[in-house]
């Protein structure tokens, strides 16, 4: 099957179904703060122990900047912030809604007429695997196909989880895969690599994040234990979503 056949003929149905290309910003924090003023400042963002780090927000809206500047540059792609609600202390806000203001915020780096009408939000991913996964889902939900080519932005010390670990457990070809890192906070930089590095290694061990830490991980990020629609909406990979194991998903998918 082809990844840019339309699968439901009733594509009118669909808000975007002319746009073929899935950028996907995954966010890292909520932003707390009522005013957008100090939108780079650590104190207008709820950040773990290990995020408290000068010069961590402004890599935030770095990759808010990056994912409008990718899409500014493709008419045919669709920007998706992806992250849930994922702190308890922070409220029932979402990490993707908090991106997504951020950029409006912003004025969207001077991009707004040609982005920002096909930038929208992912708002239940609770890890690495589910922002890719997840997003996916939600461009069949918008376009009614599936992503002929997908670029992810992140940090650049988390290119090799999501370009190669993540990429493999979905099947989704290499040749139509683009990575954009950007820094993360030189302050940080040590523990950051020394933390990337374990979470590697479990994603290896199980790249589905359904056994272990990282299951248990996805729980402690569902304060508010919101129900999760997919794979509604994305049936024709229902399987994959549903699929636990070491290796490879064995099933058909779209893109294969």
């Amino acid at each position: 099957m082809s990844s840019y056949r339309k699968i439901d003929r009733a594509s009118d149905n669909y808000p975007f179904p002319k746009l073929k290309n899935l950028v996907m910003v995954a966010g890292h924090s909520i932003y707390t703060s009522n005013s957008f003023e100090k939108v780079d400042k650590e104190d207008s963002w709820f950040l773990e122990s290990y995020q408290k780090h000068p010069g961590q927000a402004a890599t935030f809206v770095t990759h808010i900047e990056e994912g409008v500047e990718i899409a500014s540059k493709d008419s045919n792609a669709l920007l998706l912030f992806s992250g849930g609600e994922t702190r308890k202390d922070a409220g029932p806000r979402s990490e993707a809604q908090s991106y997504w203001t951020v950029a409006e915020s912003k004025g969207w780096f001077g991009k707004e007429d040609g982005v920002r009408w096909r930038s929208l939000t992912e708002e239940h991913a609770r890890d690495s695997f589910e922002n890719l996964l997840f997003s996916v889902c939600r461009f069949r939900e918008l376009t009614g196909t599936y992503p002929l080519n997908i670029t992810v932005v992140s940090y650049d010390f988390k290119e090799e989880r999501f370009a190669h670990l993540h990429r493999s457990a979905i099947r989704f070809p290499e040749s139509r895969f683009f990575y954009s890192g950007t820094p993360g906070s030189p302050t940080s930089k040590e523990a950051a690599m020394k933390g990337e590095a374990l979470v590697r290694a479990q994603f290896q061990d199980d790249p589905y994040g359904c056994l272990g830490s990282l299951h248990r991980k996805k729980l402690g990020r569902d304060p508010f234990h919101r129900s999760i629609p997919y794979p509604n909406g994305c049936p024709e990979i229902e399987g994959l979503f549903r699929y636990c194991g070491a290796s490879p998903y064995p099933g058909s998918l779209p893109w294969s």
